[in-house]
């Protein structure tokens, strides 16, 4: 089967100033995939251009074969109907309970009834383990909650493709835990390809089934392989210590 995502010779950049080139990789159906590296390389960005936020200086990115990059507006808006984006934070409309955050989404995609939304809405939440929070605001929220709420309103029209920027990110370990299951779950009931932007290690080590190495110093991938690998035979010094929390490196073989 062709890779869900392909992404070849991709160059990033803001105006003159090169974030990232070269990139090439791959991602399967129905596989977790962690785009890591430190604060800075370029992790947020390479997403903004899955997602069509930003266009490449060179390279393309293909769905299914079919090149995202080439593709007209209006082919654009049906790519982006699939895909389902939880950004950092979870981004909620504060003015808004969770579901009315939700069910904005449902609503503009099509004519539902409102019992039909009700029950989407519902599904949705409790998909995250937030059954009953229809009529909750995000300040009344715990952080970990504001997440799982993001990542219930990206799944609201059942995105084949599931995109999470640090997902985990300012979490407690118990809370980050928690959603890394609830990654796995989703992965598994729900058949999403996951894409995550992180650099929390535990998170990359719980759900990856590949991880991509964004290296800073030379602008482009420094490693591509299941996490666990890299951190004990990657021949990349760079990815070893990242994988290693700075300590010192255990030797590649």
């Amino acid at each position: 089967m062709p890779a869900k995502i392909s992404v070849h010779k991709l160059t990033m950049a803001y105006g003159p100033v090169v974030i990232m080139r070269d990139l090439d990789f791959e991602v399967n159906e129905r596989e977790i995939f962690v785009i890591m590296g430190g604060s800075g390389c370029g992790k947020s960005t390479l997403l903004r251009h899955l997602v069509g936020l930003m266009e490449p200086s060179e390279g393309c990115i293909f769905y299914d074969s079919n090149n995202f990059t080439a593709t007209t507006i209006e082919e654009r808006a049906r790519f982006i109907r699939r895909f389902g984006v939880m950004y950092q934070w979870g981004a909620l409309w504060s003015s808004l309970t969770l579901g009315e955050n939700i069910s904005m989404l449902i609503e503009e995609a099509g004519q539902q009834s409102p019992k039909t939304v009700r029950d989407l809405v519902a599904y949705k939440l409790s998909l995250v383990g937030l059954a009953g929070y229809e009529d909750y605001y995000p300040a009344q929220l715990s952080g970990g909650m504001k997440k799982r709420a993001g990542i219930a309103r990206a799944m609201a029209l059942d995105p084949d493709i599931l995109f999470l920027d640090e997902p985990s990110g300012g979490l407690d370990p118990l809370s980050a835990k928690r959603l890394d299951d609830l990654i796995l779950h989703l992965r598994d009931s729900q058949g999403c390809t996951i894409i995550i932007v992180t650099h929390e290690l535990a998170s990359i080590f719980g759900v990856a089934d590949t991880a991509l190495f964004l290296d800073p110093v030379t602008h482009t991938q420094g490693a591509l392989g299941n996490p666990k690998h890299l951190r004990d035979h990657s021949e990349n010094p760079a990815v070893r210590l990242f994988l290693n929390r700075g300590l010192t490196p255990i030797p590649a073989s």
